[in-house]
């Protein structure tokens, strides 16, 4: 049976979606991944630029809504919050689900610059989403 992971923010519209897909690209079939919102939005476009930079393109996926699934009686083994420090208090949390987890990360969509410099920044992002998602496939041990 796969681990269910489940990855929440705010909107849904980028740490959760990075974590979700790299999480289903570098586990194989070992885990089922997901991702959601408290108020979802659209998929930021520095992070669908950035993640075509890992081969996964995010053109035409929808967010969804944390209550939405859990409407549905959907449940996890595992739910991460990738809200950031100026977030964490409004990051939604999932009942039911066996392990709770939370990985900081900054909002893309607060990102000041030109666009080469918020590209710059929200590839460090995905990168250390990356490196959790690797550390999560190892800890689980599946």
């Amino acid at each position: 049976m796969k681990h269910r992971v489940l990855f929440v923010c705010i909107h849904n519209s980028a740490r959760s979606q990075i974590a979700e897909e790299l999480l289903r690209k570098l586990s194989g079939d070992r885990f089922e991944a997901e991702s959601a919102g408290l108020e979802p939005g659209q998929i930021n476009p520095l992070v669908a630029e950035v993640m075509l930079e890992e081969n996964i393109d995010l053109a035409g996926k929808r967010t969804q809504s944390v209550f939405a699934l859990r409407q549905a009686g959907k449940c996890y083994d595992t739910v991460v919050t990738v809200c950031g420090p100026e977030a964490e208090d409004r990051c939604p949390v999932f009942p039911g689900a066996g392990k709770k987890m939370s990985w900081q990360f900054p909002d893309p969509s607060r990102l000041e610059g030109t666009h080469e410099e918020k590209l710059a920044r929200v590839r460090g992002i995905r990168d250390q989403i990356k490196a959790k998602v690797k550390q999560l496939i190892k800890q689980e041990g599946l």
